[in-house]
């Protein structure tokens, strides 16, 4: 039996998003509520989701995965400013990832400190334990 290819799907229904994505209804409307996608409505105000929604939230959710806030995700998608072109938001973008490399790199700075003193921390321990053993 040959695999045969389903058409892509243009518009998505909020469970459909949900379950794709792993995440509730609830943080869905949330970012809308945060104006991070704008969902069509139907004529029974149902939420309709079309690829480009679908596409932000992944990108929220990587946004989120990598530790920037809802307004830098804005920033980045675009979503801040609707008069932000490609290049602005691109270049946007590049700083918060600079700005995020920097973060983790002071954090590695401070495990890095944190990890010998515990280090020098449990040498004390086991000299002492090897003393009255």
């Amino acid at each position: 039996m040959k695999n045969v290819e389903q058409p892509q799907k243009k518009t998505f229904s909020i469970s459909d998003l949900a379950d794709e994505l792993d995440i509730s209804t609830r943080a869905i409307r949330f970012y809308e509520e945060k104006g991070l996608i704008l969902p069509n409505r139907t004529n029974g105000n149902h939420r309709i989701y079309r690829k480009r929604d679908r596409a932000r939230l992944k990108l929220i959710l990587r946004g989120k995965r990598l530790g920037y806030s809802l307004d830098e995700i804005a920033e980045m998608i675009g979503m801040a400013e609707f008069d932000m072109d490609e290049i602005d938001q691109l270049k946007k973008s590049l700083a918060y990832g600079d700005k995020k490399l920097k973060e983790i790199d002071e954090r590695m700075e401070e495990l890095q400190i944190l990890k010998q003193d515990i280090l020098a921390i449990r040498e004390k321990i086991v000299n002492r334990l090897a003393e009255i053993e």
